[in-house]
């Protein structure tokens, strides 16, 4: 995974989730985390990147590290 990448999805989870996060940030480890603040941050690294998420992509991405490593892989990174 692209360490760019990942620093920029962390910064928009943090801003999202109005929390310091890290790549195993999950809705597990995360209590603003719920169903909406992911559908929030998913919307928020869709504009950042200019790309949609399949469904089966939004709900595999669990952790802020699988979230980059999708974005990486979409960017060819």
């Amino acid at each position: 995974m692209n360490e760019q990448v990942l620093s920029r999805v962390q910064q928009i989870a943090s801003d999202v989730l109005l929390t310091d996060v890290t790549a195993d940030s999950s809705a597990e480890t995360v209590e603003s985390w719920d169903s909406v603040q992911h559908l929030n941050l998913i919307l928020a690294i869709e504009e950042e990147y200019g790309f949609q998420f399949s469904p089966e992509e939004m709900e595999s991405a669990k952790t802020v590290g699988q979230i980059a490593g999708l974005v990486s892989a979409r960017r060819g990174v």
